[in-house]
């Protein structure tokens, strides 16, 4: 089965495998994973707020970042980006850590690159309080207006220095003792990893809590206080959203009558999905699909 969480991103260019996204409350330029949307992938990411704020929750700790503040998440960690404002705006460069190696088993992917991404290293939240976070920010504005003049020539290597440049800055000032996540948080995410992954797969079949805690090894009480510590919400809410969100998706591409859709996402009851729809989207399926027509 395919994990819907795990994100694997689709690059303009395979021969230089870098995006910069940019997500407002209306898109995600290129289509990638907007706000609202949990996900993973093993790329390293910086996340540069340009215009107004927005909330990042990291692995179930919430970030609050303003305009000209940023974030670094390292690659397989859990993440979703909120809106706090309607005109907040971000980008994000997303990229894998073999560009900051050079080439394989190098001094530079020894020393530099694989000791902070093969660790407890989650994130790292970036403002302009001290003189190297300061640099920080004045790259990702540079990286950011490199992208916007996109095709230059010699345009792959100033992007690559100037990301070489963002991480030896990153790596020079921080201490692994106070970045580092406790080993059990890393923990907490992996488990939270494959029951939401287990319920993205098995959503339309009624999985049942028992089934989600056995996707992780978990008691069906440790799945529960997983979910509330993490994602701040119960196993069963999560997976009605999830319903929810797909059941919308179908809305908007296919013909299905809402009963057929109901069914598809797993309501047995055609009552109960209109419901719960109209309680978390403020309209009725029916009113949700003609307001797209």
């Amino acid at each position: 089965m395919v994990n819907k969480l795990h994100e694997i991103n689709q690059y303009p260019d395979i021969s230089f495998p870098y995006a910069m996204y940019t997500v407002n409350s209306s898109s995600c330029t290129p289509k990638g994973r907007g706000f609202n949307e949990l996900h993973w992938h093993e790329e390293l990411q910086f996340t540069l707020v340009t215009e107004g704020k927005i909330f990042i929750q990291v692995n179930g700790v919430t970030h609050e970042l303003r305009a000209g503040q940023a974030i670094f998440i390292n690659k397989g960690v859990l993440h979703v980006s909120k809106q706090a404002d309607q005109n907040s705006e971000y980008v994000s460069f997303n990229f894998p850590e073999k560009l900051l190696a050079f080439y394989s088993d190098s001094q530079m992917e020894n020393k530099y690159v694989f000791p902070y991404t093969n660790s407890l290293f989650l994130s790292l939240v970036i403002r302009p309080e001290t003189d190297w976070q300061s640099t920080m920010l004045e790259i990702l504005w540079k990286l950011k207006n490199k992208f916007n003049v996109k095709g230059d020539w010699g345009w792959e290597y100033e992007v690559s220095i100037l990301t070489v440049q963002l991480w030896l800055t990153m790596i020079t000032n921080i201490s692994m003792d106070n970045v580092e996540s406790p080993k059990h948080i890393k923990q907490q995410q992996e488990r939270i990893q494959l029951m939401i992954s287990y319920i993205h797969q098995n959503y339309a079949n009624n999985p049942s809590l028992q089934e989600i805690a056995d996707a992780a090894h978990l008691s069906v009480s440790e799945c529960t206080r997983s979910f509330k510590k993490t994602l701040h919400t119960t196993p069963y809410d999560y997976l009605i959203k999830y319903r929810l969100k797909k059941s919308a998706e179908l809305l908007n591409s296919t013909a299905h009558t809402i009963t057929e859709v109901a069914s598809k996402v797993g309501f047995n009851h055609v009552n109960h999905y209109i419901q719960s729809f109209k309680k978390h989207y403020n309209k009725t399926p029916k009113e949700y699909r003609n307001l797209k027509d």
